[in-house]
């Protein structure tokens, strides 16, 4: 069935507008069919409220449904073979390898939540039983269990169109919890999200679920995504992307009559802390790992390390020869699609008319702004500097990495605390020195919501233990991870019954553990 480019309300394909827009293969500026059409207003309403309409109508949440369904997902993605990551490729100019492996996270991601689904103890079921006789008041029978949120926005990110994206974790997880999806497309690559939403609507069929349980909207116009984060029927919201569009999500639900939550993941440059002793051992090889990190993917991935700190000397300087010798052989690679491309190219000129800042290598011929391309690139500055511009704070999200020299560890320690929120935080050290960094780790964990030793950031593992959030300005939750098990949280809240009798309880709640699920009875964890 070839593309038609329209927004799926529920079960209906819908166009009712007239304004469209066409995506474009970043790496040769071709325009790609079909043309797309904008959701109108009263489309996005009606998934909003439909969606709301369906989750009041599914009186019980079926955690066996939620599970088959997101299996059913899984196999329906995988069944649409080549032709998914070839639109994919066409529209992001990501290589084929890259877009499968990216799948490949999609569908286990999928399967993971559908475990987690499942199995039923994240629902953190507790109970405190009654105490008629005590004195001088009874002790209620009390139970407290999550339950769905509501229906959830989501918002596909650029820079995974499979993984972050229609079927991507936000929207596994919200549908592990139970809550209807209502997908926000990202408009660079609209076809690949149309393949992706066919997948869906499949499962949703096969799984007995009801049809307004899944929408997906298209728009390139940013009003429309503010209007969808202001509709009453929403009740929480899932974004990745920039920090200017996540904050002006994040004040809209704030503006509501009824606020929401909004998990909006944006900026950060993830740095990375060289101490002494590891930059003498391994000089040379912190280098080649550090080039590698920056420029993987053209830099476009949200744990690219964009500030390396380090205290100067020789060791330094032998990294410093490593990473200009590979970015000097790294050639331009198209981005993800023009404006990213024209942002990472504002973002390297800011960094290189700041007085302080030394270009110290660049890609060997000059990137072709017709093929979104973004040059590698490796700054550097000493550390009073940094601590005096802010400017040099800011992500610049592409293939570039600036590197701060520090004339010891006191300076080392400013830098550190003058990070504002980070994805991740990484420290490369020996066993002596990283088990006397607690001054430097103690800053680290203040500032970053993952800490890696003697690794790199970029790299994701999607299970139970990742973290991916952090403070402010990495999230607007600090408390919230868009990667792992723990993402099914986001999209639950807490209710608690009291005195109510047996037969009226979820299953969960019920003296007898049907579910077999991990409760804490009377301050007990166990599953009796």
């Amino acid at each position: 069935m070839p593309l038609h480019g329209k927004n799926f309300i529920g079960g209906q394909i819908s166009a009712r507008g007239s304004d469209t827009f066409q995506p474009v293969n970043p790496a040769t500026g071709e325009k790609l069919e079909p043309v797309y059409f904008e959701a109108r207003q009263d489309e996005i309403s009606q998934a909003a409220e439909s969606a709301a309409l369906a989750l009041e109508e599914r009186h019980h949440n079926d955690p066996e449904q939620n599970a088959a369904l997101l299996e059913l997902i899984a196999i329906e993605i995988e069944g649409l073979g080549d032709r998914l990551l070839e639109r994919a490729h066409l529209e992001t100019a990501l290589p084929l390898a890259r877009l499968a492996s990216e799948r490949q996270r999609t569908v286990s991601q999928l399967r993971l939540l559908a475990g987690v689904a499942r199995e039923g103890s994240w629902v953190d079921a507790r109970i405190d039983r009654a105490i008629p006789g005590r004195t001088p008041q009874p002790k209620p029978d009390l139970r407290r269990m999550l339950v769905p949120i509501g229906a959830v926005a989501v918002f596909g990110a650029s820079n995974f169109p499979l993984a972050f994206s229609v079927a991507g974790g936000d929207t596994a997880s919200a549908l592990a919890a139970g809550c209807p999806v209502v997908v926000k497309a990202h408009p660079s690559h609209p076809g690949t999200s149309e393949l992706t939403a066919r997948a869906v609507q499949k499962a949703l069929a096969d799984a007995s679920m009801p049809e307004d349980w899944f929408s997906m909207v298209h728009s390139a116009d940013p009003a429309a995504s503010l209007f969808l984060v202001q509709l009453p029927a929403i009740r929480a919201v899932a974004f990745t992307g920039s920090q200017k569009a996540g904050k002006a999500l994040f004040d809209a639900a704030a503006a509501r009559a009824e606020p929401i939550p909004v998990y909006a993941e944006m900026g950060s440059v993830n740095p990375v802390f060289l101490l002494p002793g590891a930059m003498a051992e391994r000089a040379e090889a912190l280098a080649a790992g550090i080039h590698q990190s920056v420029t993987l993917g053209v830099g476009q991935f949200c744990t690219n390390p964009g500030l390396v700190v380090a205290i100067d000397g020789e060791p330094l300087e032998r990294l410093l020869e490593g990473l200009r010798a590979a970015v000097r052989q790294t050639p331009p690679c198209s981005m993800l699609n023009q404006r990213i491309s024209r942002a990472y190219a504002a973002g390297v000129e800011r960094l290189a008319s700041t007085d302080g800042v030394e270009l110290l290598a660049n890609s060997p011929v000059d990137p072709e702004p017709d093929k979104a391309e973004g040059a590698a690139m490796v700054f550097a500055t000493d550390a009073e500097t940094y601590l005096d511009r802010k400017q040099l704070h800011e992500e610049v999200f592409g293939p570039a990495t600036l590197v701060v020299r520090c004339q010891n560890l006191d300076e080392m320690l400013d830098v550190a605390a003058d990070l504002e929120g980070q994805l991740t935080a990484t420290v490369h050290a020996t066993p002596t020195e990283l088990a006397m960094s607690g001054e430097l780790l103690h800053i680290l964990q203040s500032k970053a919501g993952r800490l890696i030793a003697n690794g790199f950031p970029t790299g994701v593992e999607v299970s139970p233990a990742m973290h991916h959030g952090g403070p402010y300005p990495a999230t607007t939750d600090v408390r919230a991870t868009s990667v792992g098990t723990a993402a099914i949280l986001r999209f639950a809240r807490p209710v608690c019954y009291q005195d109510f009798p047996e037969a009226v309880l979820p299953p969960e709640l019920r003296d007898q553990n049907v579910r077999g699920i991990w409760r804490m009875i009377d301050g007990v964890w166990g599953k009796q």
